[in-house]
């Protein structure tokens, strides 16, 4: 029997991450000696490598198929699916697109009067010294004022607005006119609403479909096919869009970004550009997505709980199937594997010890920050533009493996810009620029026999040192020529790696101290392709003591996929002060949202046992617009009999530690209602690393006699210099409970990490826990 043949169906697992510089793909599949164990492989190759493939994540399944399989698949064949499970994907291409301005055409349909409102923006100015402000353009191309306006009713400054706000029955229908400040005999004549977050809308004007239909065709016929409609009040009062949309879809228009459906919160611009970096970005992505498709059988697309299916990670960290996936919110799907990797494989529930994490990849480096639950926020700026979409909190830096070193002005730098994977740094024999990776080849921190021969022509040649020397020597010839003293390519190649670590430095400090946190009273998590040589070092700038590298450190964005779970959210805005005889009518809401996510998760396969559902309300103090999305309970499936919410208090304590004070003499505004819910993908991983090392037995590993030790090398470190026989060690060679003192080099095929004099490694089952010591 052939080796297909008895691999049972649906039964590889495959997690592809596409990153600027390589694509890591992890899988698994049954033991065929024990069916109850699964084997996992490991595949890296270039994210761009047009000579030899045309998608990074497809070449990279052809081979991991071919591996399980034992059968030779031609490259460019048509791939079958019939042993898939799954396949998850993290991408880059909407992040992309964003940045380098190369998203789809579309128009932004906005309420008449409101044309520049998304080119004023929020007025911010983040650069305020600046003599010459550079703002980045609009991301839409034109834009068609839609005649059509609705207005709420009421003051939220009104001390006595409860008493003269508009009263609605259980239908709607209004049973008591609003009485208050402004009200004149007029209102009489205007139709009443109640919008979906309970207020009084007021509808002054209502679209003409004859006039947009009409509009809209002329768009179509000036070769729009992509739109965002961002409406005043839309929010709560989203008729009006949909009849935009439904209109813009009998006129043949290929994607339609409507702000009320995509996330329904309060503030029109962020909203508004949220939608046109939708019909922007989605386009793009649906196009590189069809191309991945294209590889692979048609079982593939349709999906379903019985045939393979694919799974997209957005954003929050959650796994998305096709329908739900979009441009908004796969902008940091990517490093969100990451974050989701050493989350639950770092954590330690008994010492609750917060993590940071840090991916040092090609193009970038990755910073997030775990305490037990991921840390999200809901409007961030990428590129210039303020997108309001749940995210992982993760600061981004243009400092990884493919950073470009330069000498400007007296000063080393090390990024913005970057090599990327096409030609790459110098040393990837594509006559690439000078990059950090050729700073720690140099400086023996990278070792070519023991890296990944995927370079070249043929993609087997190694790391060409020769080219990473010569590139550097002419810098250095610049650099000597500007100061009086004379320094060597070691102490040059140093220096940018020491720019390097800074620069990665900053977005910690950024997520630590300025938010009120210890830096050293944390874990490093260092992963990603460049992470290993760069830990102990970033540790000691930062005062951390403990480093933890996981066995996959290099693909754990691969890895975070495999963990992930799916998730689901539902969202509806509110206008409801926080107070006793409000909170059933805010539960009643709540179990509504409850319901409907769950019976949705059911419909995608999982039973309620594994469904996990989080209620949320964003609350803020009224008069201020600094809202905070607070968590209640997180009742398992049906069983929410022991859950005690209370939002006040949690409310208060978040905001207290975040600003320092409290507003107790105002009433706090519920101004989102939203309910997550999460299908559990897998139930533990088991004991934590530091229950691990409470009863690990360890060995002293000598560096001078182990026959452990595979070779020695010539590296370069700070204060002391060159070591030329720093000793080699394979981690595959080494057993649990293996201690390894720096310095020392330790490597398998994806990963090198550089254990610094004064730091102490211990092996555990799926770690390396780094200990810093004073040197």
């Amino acid at each position: 029997m052939s080796p297909r043949n008895s691999l049972p169906d649906r039964s590889i697992r495959i997690c592809a991450d596409r990153g600027g510089t390589f694509c890591d793909v992890h899988a698994s599949y049954p033991d065929p000696n024990d069916p109850e164990k699964r084997k996992e492989i490991i595949v890296k190759l270039l994210s761009q490598d047009p000579a030899n493939y045309r998608d990074a994540p497809t070449e990279g399944i052809r081979r991991i198929l071919e591996i399980v399989t034992g059968t030779e698949i031609p490259r460019n064949q048509i791939l079958k699916t019939d042993k898939i499970d799954y396949i998850r994907l993290s991408t880059t291409v909407a992040t992309n697109a964003l940045l380098e301005r190369k998203g789809r055409k579309h128009a932004l349909l906005i309420t008449k009067g409101f044309k520049d409102l998304l080119l004023i923006g929020n007025q911010s100015r983040p650069r305020i010294f600046d003599l010459k402000i550079r703002r980045p353009p609009p991301l839409y191309s034109a834009v068609l004022e839609v005649d059509e306006r609705v207005t709420l009713l009421g003051y939220t400054s009104d001390p006595a607005a409860a008493d003269h706000a508009v009263q609605f029955d259980e239908n709607g229908k209004v049973i008591r006119s609003y009485s208050g400040p402004g009200w004149d005999q007029e209102e009489e004549d205007y139709e009443i609403v109640q919008g979906l977050s309970g207020e009084a809308v007021k509808i002054l004007k209502k679209p003409d479909e004859s006039t947009l239909r009409a509009d809209l065709q002329k768009l179509y016929d000036s070769g729009y096919r992509s739109i965002a409609v961002c409406l005043v009040h839309s929010y709560t009062f989203s008729t009006h869009e949909l009849l935009i949309g439904s209109i813009a879809k009998d006129v043949g228009f290929e994607h339609i970004s409507l702000s009320s459906q995509l996330l329904p919160m309060i503030k029109m611009v962020p909203r508004g550009v949220s939608s046109t970096a939708d019909a922007y970005l989605t386009p793009i992505l649906r196009q590189y997505l069809d191309g991945f498709f294209s590889g692979f059988d048609d079982q593939l697309r349709i999906g379903g709980v019985e045939t393979a299916r694919v799974e997209f990670m957005a954003s929050d960290g959650g796994l998305l199937d096709l329908d739900n996936f979009s441009g908004l919110k796969s902008i940091l799907s990517g490093p969100a594997g990451g974050v989701v990797g050493y989350a639950l494989t770092s954590w330690d529930e008994e010492s609750k010890t917060p993590i940071i994490g840090l991916d040092v990849g090609g193009t970038s480096t990755d910073v997030s920050r775990f305490d037990g639950r991921y840390e999200k926020v809901y409007e961030t700026t990428t590129a210039g533009i303020s997108i309001q979409s749940p995210q992982l909190d993760i600061n981004t830096v243009a400092a990884g493996g493919g950073s470009c070193l330069d000498f400007r002005n007296g000063l080393f730098t090390a990024g913005p810009e970057s090599a990327g994977a096409e030609p790459g740094p110098a040393c990837y024999r594509k006559g690439g620029p000078l990059a950090v990776t050729d700073a720690n080849l140099i400086l023996g921190r990278l070792i070519p026999d023991y890296f990944p021969k995927i370079f070249g022509k043929s993609e087997k040649e190694p790391l060409d040192i020769d080219a990473s020397k010569k590139a550097l020597e002419e810098v250095a010839k610049e650099i000597n020529t500007s100061f009086d003293r004379q320094m060597s390519l070691d102490e040059v190649a140093y220096g940018f790696i020491k720019v390097a670590n800074e620069t990665m430095c900053r977005p910690i400090r950024s997520l630590t101290e300025a938010k009120g946190f210890a830096t050293s009273r944390h874990i490093l998590a260092s992963f990603g392709g460049a992470g290993g040589q760069h830990a102990c070092e970033i540790a000691q700038l930062l005062g951390i003591k403990t480093i933890l590298i996981h066995r996959y450190s290099s693909i754990l964005s691969a890895y975070g996929l495999a963990l992930a779970d799916r998730a689901l959210e539902r969202q509806e805005p509110s206008s409801a002060v926080y107070s006793n005889s409000t909170i059933p009518q805010l539960r009643e809401r709540l179990d509504s949202l409850s319901k409907s996510v769950k019976e949705s998760l059911e419909r995608q396969g999982f039973k309620p046992n594994r469904i996990i559902l989080e209620r949320y309300l964003n609350m803020r103090w009224e008069g201020t617009d600094t809202a905070i999305m607070i968590l209640g309970g997180a009742p398992r499936g049906d069983d929410t009999s022991e859950v005690v919410e209370d939002f006040e208090d949690a409310f208060k304590k978040e905001y207290k530690h975040q600003f320092g004070f409290l507003l107790e003499d105002k009433p706090i505004v519920i101004d989102d209602i939203k309910v997550r819910g999460i299908g559990k993908t897998f139930d533990t991983l088991g004991p934590s690393v530091f229950e691990e090392l409470k009863t690990l037995s360890r060995t002293a590993v000598d560096s001078q006699t182990s026959s452990k030790k595979e070779a020695t090398y010539s590296v370069y470190f700070d204060k002391i210099g060159r070591l030329d026989d720093t000793p080699i060690f394979q981690l595959p060679s080494l057993e649990i409970g293996d201690v390894i003192k720096g310095p020392a080099v330790i490597l398998d095929d994806t990963q090198t990490i550089v254990v610094i004099p004064g730091a102490e490694a211990v092996v555990t089952s799926h770690h390396l826990f780094i200990t810093l010591h004073d040197a």
